[in-house]
């Protein structure tokens, strides 16, 4: 990134700082929490279906709100304390915070070269965006290329997470480390689902979450699941349309999520679920909507400096195998939940007993 020095407000014109100013108030305004970001992605889209990262970026975020929402819910209350799902929901917050402060306003940015016909892309680093980024959506600019672009961003935005969260003390000690077993066995967090139809879910799973290489390499097949098929792209696009994001996993899941709890205080928690469908006369699992469930965070001031250094980064542009894409999730999300009930139902019979 260019240094201080080099970002000198005073060569700007009064015309680029009232852009810079409206791009920093408008993105401060849609970042108050996982619904606001996640619905500015979808918004810009629609306007922009040019810009694939945009819809890459709405269909993940509603994961993150779908983790968040998890850690107030019925089943990981039974499994993790209270200080752990705070400190979970604090390390996704951040994540969620960080990467939309990052890359909405490079979209706003494109918008305003849009207006006026011309890039105005030096203004990235006014910023705080990577060097990286400047030089690809210059890129983007004369070559119209939409898997490039969404390709840079995913890089982009897994590298400007690295150092700010995932390599962050605080969140090794307490999330990463702490709660890495319990992730890995049995919470829904390393799956990205994708609805599309009535109750259908295409998707990726995660398994080694610390791995900036794998990180970029999930984004990339997520990518391709959303986009190797126009058909399947619309059903997704036509699926975010028809349901705004609360949150809850009501959102794809009615018949087995509900974002009112039905259970009965004190009553021990009972097995529900039988292949993917409630059993006769069970209740469903309740999954609340974000904003009941966790209040907006005042957060400090994103870390700066750029993460590009190398450009072996580059590397990870190219194009992927698409026939190797895989889609289907259902089954082993079915397999997540039933083991996800389980660890409740025990942990609820150990805890009576202790």
């Amino acid at each position: 990134m260019k240094q201080p020095a080099d970002i000198d407000n005073n060569k700007l014109t009064s015309e680029e700082k009232g852009i810079l100013e409206r791009i920093r108030r408008n993105t401060r305004e849609l970042n108050l929490n996982n619904v606001t970001r996640t619905m500015a992605y979808f918004d810009f889209y629609q306007k922009h279906p040019e810009i694939h990262w945009a819809f890459l970026g709405h269909m993940v975020s509603r994961n993150g709100g779908w983790n968040m929402t998890d850690l107030k819910g019925d089943l990981l209350t039974r499994l993790l304390t209270k200080q752990e799902r705070n400190a979970y929901f604090t390390f996704l917050e951040r994540g969620n915070w960080l990467i939309f402060q990052d890359a909405y306003p490079q979209f706003l940015l494109y918008g305003e070269s849009l207006k006026r016909n011309k890039p105005l892309f030096y203004l990235l680093p006014y910023l705080n965006i990577s060097t990286f980024m400047e030089t690809l959506w210059k890129y983007f600019w004369r070559k119209r290329d939409s898997y490039i672009l969404t390709m840079a961003l995913v890089i982009n935005e897994q590298s400007y997470l690295e150092k700010r969260v995932i390599q962050n003390p605080i969140y090794q000690k307490d999330v990463l480390n702490t709660l890495e077993f319990k992730l890995q066995d049995y919470f829904s967090f390393n799956h990205i689902l994708f609805p599309y139809r009535k109750k259908s879910l295409a998707g990726q799973t995660l398994h080694q979450f610390q791995s900036l290489h794998e990180r970029i390499i999930l984004g990339r097949r997520l990518y391709a699941v959303l986009f190797q098929k126009k058909e399947l792209l619309n059903q997704f696009v036509e699926w975010a349309k028809a349901h705004r994001h609360t949150g809850s996993r009501k959102d794809y899941w009615p018949h087995i999520f509900n974002n009112v709890n039905e259970g009965i205080p004190g009553i021990p928690y009972q097995l529900r679920l039988n292949a993917c469908k409630l059993k006769w006369g069970a209740k469903k699992i309740y999954s609340p909507d974000l904003t009941s469930a966790w209040k907006n965070v005042q957060h400090q001031e994103a870390e700066k400096g750029d993460w590009f250094h190398h450009w072996q980064v580059a590397d990870y542009l190219s194009e992927l195998n698409e026939t190797q894409i895989n889609g289907e999730i259902e089954y082993e999300y079915c397999k997540t939940l039933e083991r996800l009930e389980l660890a409740s139902l025990a942990k609820k019979v150990i805890t009576i007993f202790d």
